[in-house]
């Protein structure tokens, strides 16, 4: 899917958009970052449905220009988490790494023994093989590492800020991740799927098989404003040693 043309990653991504608006009475929103992402769904989505929300979370931690740019779409709710970064930095500590890094980190430091055996890298699955989610040896130092470390930071932040958003709103979200971003999130997307009706948290991700290629052809190709911080988007031209060869014989 990811080979697929962009046209065909249009047509197919709001084809899910549809089946997730139906499905929930239009009772949906977009969860929007003001990243070039999160940018290409918001139009995707509205060209569909012009009057769906936009939902953004202001962390405090966002450039100015991210801000700005959230600031000129229009129909965008903005909310905010109840604890600053300092504070969530001083409670559960650094989100060093990578969410999934310090997630291992913070529960071997509390002496559970999977994520001992992550970090070690000695931990197996079901069939007796070790896990492709074991660590590398260079973050082992970490355990010994004289601050705390913790993946509480994104769930407090944004997570907590949009499960209460959706207690208040009852509406149900669409986000622009993408399976090639990280391990976890390919594996959370065949799991199941774009949209995962069911569960505790349902969630729409339409762009799963997305790359970030498609993301910067979309923007260029449609003439999409996008937040300044990304600075232009420009098109390399490639050409072949067979290509370049032919154009010297020809000249």
């Amino acid at each position: 899917m990811q080979s697929w043309s962009l046209q065909r990653k249009i047509q197919v991504t709001q084809t899910r958009i549809i089946e997730w608006y139906q499905h929930w009475e239009g009772k949906v929103y977009v969860s929007f970052s003001g990243g070039k992402d999160s940018t290409v769904l918001l139009d995707l989505a509205r060209r569909i449905y012009p009057d769906v929300e936009a939902v953004f979370v202001d962390t405090g931690l966002e450039y100015p220009e991210i801000k700005e740019f959230v600031k000129t779409m229009e129909n965008t709710t903005i909310i905010r988490p109840k604890m600053s970064f300092k504070q969530v930095i001083e409670t559960y500590g650094y989100p060093v790494i990578s969410k999934e890094v310090s997630k291992k980190i913070y529960y071997a430091k509390k002496g559970s023994e999977w994520a001992i055996k992550m970090v070690e890298g000695t931990y197996t699955n079901k069939d007796g093989e070790l896990s492709m989610f074991n660590n590398t040896d260079k973050w082992r130092t970490l355990l010994d590492a004289p601050f705390e470390i913790s993946n509480r930071c994104c769930d407090v932040m944004k997570k907590s800020p949009l499960n209460l958003y959706y207690s208040v709103a009852k509406k149900v979200p669409i986000i622009a991740t993408m399976a090639s971003e990280s391990s976890q999130r390919k594996s959370g997307w065949l799991k199941t799927g774009c949209n995962a009706f069911d569960g505790e948290h349902p969630v729409s991700k339409p762009m799963s098989f997305w790359t970030e290629q498609d993301v910067l052809r979309y923007l260029k190709e449609f003439n999409i404003p996008y937040a300044s911080v990304y600075g232009d988007i420009v098109e390399e031209i490639r050409y072949t040693k067979k290509r370049r060869c032919q154009s010297q014989q020809g000249s």
